[in-house]
């Protein structure tokens, strides 16, 4: 069991949390005892906004994970395909029991001192 903290632009952080985007899409996928993303939302928010548990992890060709993930994607095509030109593959991360927190986290709550680039694994212990 391990999580990881995930930055992601507010925009999207919104759209994950009305539930129009339940996958997250990455370049590179992570290790595979992950089961958690605590969610950042990038500047200008700054803060960890919840987390929600990885119920599957989606590793294709770019036009296969589109096709998978498209009607919940939360995202436009245009947008996708730009994210992965000249990529030959995609990682998709189908997020379920989100929990948003009622007063958003710093970094320092959760044991981080800065704010990962893509992601980084964050002990289990380390959550408050």
């Amino acid at each position: 069991m391990c999580q990881m903290l995930l930055s992601i632009n507010p925009q999207y952080v919104a759209s994950i949390i009305k539930g129009s985007k339940l996958y997250e899409y990455r370049k590179s996928r992570c290790r595979s005892d992950v089961d958690k993303i605590i969610i950042y939302a990038t500047a200008p928010q700054k803060q960890v906004v919840g987390e929600a548990e990885i119920e599957e992890i989606l590793e294709d060709d770019p036009l296969t994970v589109w096709d998978m993930t498209k009607d919940h994607s939360g995202i436009t095509y245009q947008f996708f395909q730009e994210y992965y030109r000249g990529k030959e593959k995609a990682v998709a991360y189908h997020l379920k029991n989100l929990i948003v927190y009622d007063k958003p986290k710093t970094l320092a709550d959760i044991g981080v001192s800065c704010a990962p680039q893509s992601f980084r694994y964050v002990p289990v212990a380390a959550e408050a």
